[in-house]
């Protein structure tokens, strides 16, 4: 699914020869990228959209995109590496279309604006070392209001200065917010050197270039979810949407379990039982949503007995005892192992004796506790398939681009999300939609890729009312119905 700058370039030379006309294609960019900007940005007032611009063809998809928001009421203007007099061909043609613009000298002195969107189209894939001037000035004045917070980036293909292939960056390459990545998603947006540059990934779909072989290495996406998994017929009931239990929480740790109840019952959840040891009951009661049965246990073995579909297991439990690796042995339904569950297994276990139904949610600290020796020059992603080799678990390797995986399964990257997640609690609400949609039926690969996929897009919805900083997990759990609608709108 991931292509180089020249497979890319072959691809759409092949589209040409079957008579695709360019101008079609970058008209078609241009109108998803303003769409995709336009959803996640929904209310234009006080909005200001720049594009900042080269003389190629990434600048003219951005003029397009340009042109939408203008028409959409955004206030919009254009800060170009050369006088538009002087373009030629597409970028030309983009220029006269979009009509009368503002074009600014620089980026440095312009009015406070709570809204500023950047659309970055000053280099396309071809993009090898540092950018040269002019172009490098007119990065360093995107990166500048990056820093600064007053700016959202929106990168057209690939952000300017990152290698395509590799994903290296030279030393004025934009850091993007969000990347719309278009046709097919570049190999270089996945590198880990890349995630800082790329931000969020929105990968647009055109027709004739994209495909999506998920037998492969590739991206989690709305294309490549099993969306129709979601479906509800109408005598649709509670015993169909599964019942989930949840073993979490514990003296000092008690919202980590009203979280991950959250997360279950926003995700879905038809049934939703929480057990807690009995002295910890009266502590954790009062936090939990009123929808989820709490249920008081002398030992997690009890759970043996219920009647479930899913387990989630691990937050806040603390330092959990071995009946937690008891359960985690015998209970044979699909399970979510998570935070403390996880370290049990670090210092007593084996992630060998894990199983295919079982999916695990380490973040990059739990991963060093569960793999005691990965070789510190080891990449993310070889990091995940060296888990996988030691593991038949499911894989779901969190991070800036979370990986899920499984032993007989490509390597699929997360594309949302937001670091104002670095916050507590998001794991815990992520735990419990995966447990969700495990009850539901959805197989293990499916319920991690959407459980990721969902909450990223929830947090980034937040974002909307909430600053990178005030973001918390409750808001998170909170955007998931629009996140779920968004999802299905795509």
């Amino acid at each position: 699914m991931f292509v180089t700058a020249q497979e890319m370039r072959d691809a759409e030379e092949a589209l040409f020869a079957q008579g695709v006309v360019a101008e079609e294609l970058m008209n078609l960019a241009g109108l998803k990228i303003a769409r995709e900007i336009l959803n996640r940005f929904p209310s234009p007032g006080g909005r200001l959209a720049i594009a900042v611009t080269g003389k190629g063809n990434n600048g003219a998809d951005a003029l397009v995109a340009l042109r939408h928001l203008k028409e959409a009421g955004w206030q919009v203007a254009v800060r170009s590496c050369a006088q538009p007099a002087t373009f030629t061909g597409l970028p030309a043609q983009k220029w006269q279309e979009l009509g009368p613009v503002t074009l600014l000298d620089d980026l440095q002195h312009l009015p406070e604006n709570k809204g500023l969107i950047l659309l970055d189209g000053l280099l396309g894939i071809g993009t090898e070392g540092n950018i040269r001037e002019p172009l490098a000035t007119l990065a360093r004045e995107m990166n500048t209001l990056h820093h600064r917070g007053r700016a959202f980036t929106v990168a057209v293909d690939i952000p300017s200065g990152l290698n395509c292939d590799t994903g290296e960056c030279g030393e004025d390459t934009v850091i993007a917010d969000l990347t719309c990545t278009l046709g097919r998603p570049k190999q270089g947006l996945i590198a880990d050197a890349a995630t800082s540059h790329v931000g969020s990934l929105a990968f647009l779909e055109l027709p004739g270039l994209s495909e999506f072989d998920t037998r492969h290495d590739h991206l989690i996406c709305p294309a490549t979810l099993p969306i129709q998994r979601l479906h509800r017929p109408y005598d649709f009931h509670k015993g169909d949407a599964g019942r989930v239990g949840i073993v979490a929480g514990s003296r000092g740790l008690a919202g980590a379990a009203a979280l991950c109840a959250l997360g279950a019952l926003k995700a879905g959840g038809g049934l939703i039982t929480l057990f807690v040891k009995e002295q910890d009951y009266p502590l954790i009661l009062p936090l939990v949503p009123i929808e989820v049965m709490v249920r008081p246990v002398l030992s997690y073995l009890e759970i043996l007995h219920e009647r479930l579909d899913a387990l989630a297991i691990g937050p806040g439990l603390g330092k959990a005892g071995t009946d937690i690796l008891s359960l985690i042995s015998q209970f044979q339904n699909p399970t979510v192992i998570d935070a403390d569950a996880l370290n049990l297994i670090a210092r007593r276990g084996t992630i060998s004796s894990l199983r295919p139904n079982q999916v695990v949610t380490p973040h990059p600290g739990e991963m060093a506790r569960l793999l005691p020796h990965p070789h510190p020059q080891l990449t993310r992603s070889q990091i995940a398939r060296q888990f996988t080799d030691q593991s038949p678990a499911t894989l779901l390797f969190k991070g800036a681009r979370t990986l899920v995986t499984s032993r007989e399964s490509p390597l699929a990257y997360n594309t949302t999300g937001t670091p104002g997640m670095a916050t507590g609690g998001q794991g815990d609400v992520l735990t419990g939609v995966i447990a969700a949609f495990l009850a539901r039926g959805l197989e293990p690969l499916e319920a991690a890729s959407m459980g990721a996929w969902l909450t990223g897009r929830a947090a980034e919805i937040a974002l909307q009312t909430e600053s990178l900083e005030s973001l918390t997990a409750t808001a998170t759990a909170s955007h998931l119905g629009m996140a779920f609608n968004d999802l299905r709108a795509t």
